[in-house]
């Protein structure tokens, strides 16, 4: 085990059926609540005609966390969807499940096991992701020499943010910490020292794993 902080790569959805009721997971990395009560009241819009929005979410650590049951027997959906967040392995998440009834009733157990396995799913295609540190560095270099180091940097996995075309191109991205120095070192080898590598800040990002 490492002490990576793990959370969700991306927003993501995925429906299971239960005796002709539908239950859609939506899963969601959130930094905040905030996020995550906007998730919440986006999904409920979106599928206001549903029988039921469950959610929880789960944020740092859980010092932030809550579910509801939005109207389904208590303690049948909202913790059992929670659960499923705090053994998922990831934190700063939000899930919320929407149910469609199906005509049939299915008991407070088959309503846990339903709302757990659509969370799950929903976090499961979203994927998982660790926090990282990169560096946003502000690089100018000749039209020429930008072809060059933008096949560099899409190599090296390294994000263009922004690019802008005057006399020279010059591109803001997000380096990580581990290629930062050799980055500078590209620049100012393919520019022969004409280039300008300049670190403007620092952020947090998500990296796929």
């Amino acid at each position: 085990m490492t002490n990576e902080r793990i959370t969700l790569l991306k927003t993501a959805s995925a429906e299971i059926e239960e005796k002709k009721s539908r239950f859609i997971g939506h899963a969601s990395p959130v930094k905040n609540e905030s996020e995550a009560q906007k998730f919440i009241a986006d999904i409920k819009n979106r599928y206001s005609d549903a029988t039921h929005n469950v959610f929880a979410y789960y944020i740092n650590g859980g010092a932030c966390a809550r579910c509801s049951d939005d109207g389904e027997p208590q303690g049948s959906s909202g913790y059992p969807t929670l659960n499923a967040l705090k053994t998922s392995g990831a934190d700063d998440l939000c899930v919320v499940v929407t149910r469609y009834f199906g005509g049939t009733l299915l008991g407070t157990a088959g309503l846990a096991r339903s709302y757990a396995a659509a969370a799950r799913a929903a976090i499961d295609a979203a994927g998982f992701a660790r926090y990282g540190t990169f560096t946003i560095c502000r690089v100018s270099v000749g039209y020429g020499e930008y072809q060059k180091l933008s096949v560099k940097l899409g190599r090296e996995g390294i994000k263009e943010d922004y690019a802008d075309f005057t006399d020279c191109v010059t591109i803001t991205a997000a380096v990580p910490e581990e290629k930062l120095a050799e980055t500078s070192e590209y620049v100012r080898d393919i520019t022969q020292g004409r280039g300008k590598f300049e670190k403007i800040g620092e952020e947090e990002r998500l990296i796929a794993i």
